[in-house]
């Protein structure tokens, strides 16, 4: 696939992906070290790599210093105001599945869980703080997908710039040898004229030396006739 059709592929595959986009939470209990809990499951599609990184981040910058240990990432006195003003203890699983990919946790106020019937206030804030941060994960999936797009536009119009300066660099190659088809087809005519010149400079001297030739002889029977006279006088 040339890069036209790659970029144009990956901008419809990101504008499908805008429409398609879901957002699933759903309460679920989860086996966190051999102790059954229930919690909320975030679930996305998207690469679970790429959830597990950000959502290590987001934790982090979101509810407090966090640490991981046998695939389970935990925030004690964890601070999440849109949740509520407790102090939090937070598990928190990420993995994959039929569906894609998804975040698990579960809330521990001290005295009860975040659970949907117990704690509905809490509950909601928390499936809103997940969503939120799905959301977060879309944007930033259709973010990277636009930079690639970009990368390769830059690359596309690269490509372009080299073709037409190649275009370019033939054109003046042909003006060039145009030129210079000239520049030899002019010194052929003089060359020409150079050649008849020769020719007739060769006639002419071919002449002058008949004459030249004609005037030794004459002047070599006007000596032997002198060397004639003298002998005689004698």
């Amino acid at each position: 696939m040339n890069a036209k059709g790659f970029l144009l592929g990956l901008l419809l595959s990101i504008s499908a992906l805008c429409q398609a986009q879901s957002v699933q939470i759903s309460e679920k209990e989860q086996s966190v070290n051999g102790v059954l809990r229930r919690g909320q499951q975030l679930s996305v599609q998207l690469d679970p790599k790429v959830v597990e990184k950000s959502w290590k981040d987001y934790l982090s910058q979101k509810a407090g210093k966090t640490k991981y240990a046998k695939g389970v990432y935990m925030v004690e006195n964890a601070m999440i105001d849109t949740i509520t003003t407790t102090p939090l203890r937070v598990l928190s699983t990420v993995g994959s599945d039929a569906q894609g990919s998804y975040v698990w946790w579960s809330l521990d106020m001290g005295v009860a869980y975040v659970d949907k019937s117990a704690t509905p206030k809490e509950y909601a804030a928390a499936e809103n703080f997940l969503r939120g941060f799905g959301r977060k994960l879309y944007r930033d999936d259709v973010l990277r997908q636009i930079n690639a797009a970009e990368e390769v536009l830059r690359a596309t119009k690269a490509e372009q710039d080299h073709v037409v300066k190649e275009a370019n660099d033939i054109q003046l190659s042909i003006e060039k040898n145009k030129k210079r088809r000239q520049e030899l087809e002019a010194e052929l005519v003089r060359n020409a004229g150079e050649l008849k010149q020769l020719e007739q400079n060769v006639l002419t001297n071919q002449k002058k030396q008949e004459v030249s030739r004609q005037q030794v002889m004459e002047m070599e029977k006007s000596v032997e006739a002198v060397r004639a006279k003298l002998q005689q006088a004698k």
